[in-house]
């Protein structure tokens, strides 16, 4: 693992909060594992038998349902990690875990983390608050699709890759299936949603959004999604 990484690693939601010696008995015996595009990190009800931190690239977590549809839960980069809570729990895998990109994860070991939980009240305090990052990002997730429209979630997607103000260029980082499943529409719907955010700068060519105005953007992803039904 290189200097580099570990920077990565221990601004993570997982480690952040902790001081230099915990984080420093943390990533004792982790492993640094590179996966390729569309290889399996875990299955949905394998044993969490790890933890993860991602330091490049893009991972999927998602659920197969019964019928065999697929729901994007959640999509992983830089900096974030996944599966703290079974791990601590020692529970199966909740979701499934794919690289998209070409990505390098850092693997802690789920047994090794609970015996050090089990010494050590700061690390365990720590966790729980890992935990709680996640559930609040959850919140938002479902918030955002209860009561976003899919202009606005497409917005925000743009306007989460973007940086600095006026225009800019942005690479999508996955496909558009993936994004529609990342925010909970149909890829007919994400198109849509592309064609009408033209009247706001947004232009999109193969993998790469043109955005002339990155003010001008925020503008549908702040609008009231009743305003349509109060006119």
């Amino acid at each position: 693992m290189t200097p580099a990484d570990l920077d990565i690693a221990r601004q993570s939601t997982l480690l952040a909060r902790l001081p230099a010696p915990l984080q420093a008995k943390m990533m004792e015996g982790a492993q640094v594992q590179s996966f390729d595009i569309g290889q399996t990190v875990f299955l949905q009800d394998d044993p969490a038998v790890a933890l993860f931190i991602v330091l490049d690239g893009w991972v999927k977590l998602y659920r197969v349902a019964p019928s065999g549809a697929e729901a994007v839960v959640s999509v992983m980069t830089r900096g974030r990690s996944f599966g703290e809570a079974v791990a601590l729990r020692d529970m199966p895998y909740p979701v499934s875990a794919e690289a998209i990109t070409p990505a390098r994860l850092v693997r802690i070991d789920a047994t090794r983390l609970r015996n050090l939980l089990q010494s050590d009240p700061v690390l365990a305090t720590s966790m729980l608050a890992s935990t709680y990052v996640h559930l609040q990002q959850l919140v938002e997730q479902v918030e955002h699709l209860k009561a976003r429209s899919g202009v606005q979630r497409v917005a925000e997607f743009l306007l989460d890759l973007a940086a600095g103000d006026g225009a800019c260029t942005v690479a999508l980082p996955y496909n558009k299936t993936l994004i529609a499943g990342r925010l909970g529409m149909k890829p007919e719907s994400l198109s849509r949603a592309f064609a009408r955010l033209r009247q706001h700068g947004v232009r999109i060519e193969a993998a790469v959004a043109h955005i002339d105005d990155i003010e001008a953007l925020r503008e549908p992803a702040a609008e009231d999604p009743s305003k349509p039904w109060l006119r």
